[in-house]
């Protein structure tokens, strides 16, 4: 027998010991799946899924483009809002596998060179357990090779939760709540922050209001649904 007609004895993929005490489960239903999201939830999501584009074009805006998913309503609330108060950290990874399916949202993550979360005090990151935008960002900068980063934009004080403000006391909850250091970090550099939900945009605005301090080329912001 000649060695191209060598029989090949095919590779069969072995799961990993994390996979056997923890088999991979869908974030949304519980049911066994290789990808976190089934194919039903899947469906479900493709169904509520809007994957915005919006140029800012707001003065009082320190951004230049806001994507985002969905909207921040029915069956999408419910599930942001168990990722964020509930215990379900592992929705992160429901919310970026589906995220990153998109192609032309990949194409436009992909042309940031660093990736920024939105950050939680010491208090609520001890209180909750996680930072819920840090996991999306970090994972989404490990998938497309960018650069995370989270030792340049610090919240600096504790304060009452948006969520449970109106608008006008949103805006006065969060002035000067943010610190930005390492500026030669971020200096002409294209940079994508990441949260999980816009409502007034009061959150975001004021991180890129400190961000826009270093410099950068440009500032987006991603966040998987909007209010």
């Amino acid at each position: 027998m000649t060695k191209n007609n060598k029989k090949i004895t095919p590779i069969i993929a072995v799961p990993s010991i994390l996979d056997l005490i923890y088999p991979p489960k869908c974030g949304v239903c519980g049911k066994l799946c290789c990808d976190s999201l089934c194919k039903r939830c899947y469906n479900l999501f493709d169904k509520e899924s809007i994957f915005m584009i919006e140029k800012n074009k707001k003065s009082e805006f320190f951004f230049n483009e806001h994507l985002y998913i969905f909207e921040y309503e029915g069956i999408i609330r419910k599930i942001i809002l168990d990722y964020k108060f509930n215990d379900k950290a592992y929705l992160f990874e429901t919310f970026v596998n589906f995220l990153l399916k998109n192609k032309k949202f990949f194409q436009i993550i992909k042309s940031y060179d660093t990736i920024i979360p939105v950050p939680i005090s010491r208090e609520r990151k001890n209180k909750r357990g996680y930072n819920q935008s840090a996991l999306i960002a970090k994972k989404v900068a490990d998938i497309l090779n960018l650069e995370y980063n989270d030792d340049c934009l610090f919240k600096i004080k504790n304060i009452e939760e948006q969520s449970k403000l109106n608008k006008l006391d949103r805006l006065n909850n969060i002035k000067g709540v943010y610190k930005i250091c390492n500026f030669n970090r971020l200096e002409g550099k294209k940079i994508l922050l990441i949260d999980d939900v816009f409502t007034t945009g009061s959150t975001v605005n004021e991180c890129c209001k400190k961000l826009i301090e270093a410099n950068p080329s440009k500032i987006g912001i991603l966040t998987i649904a909007k209010d």
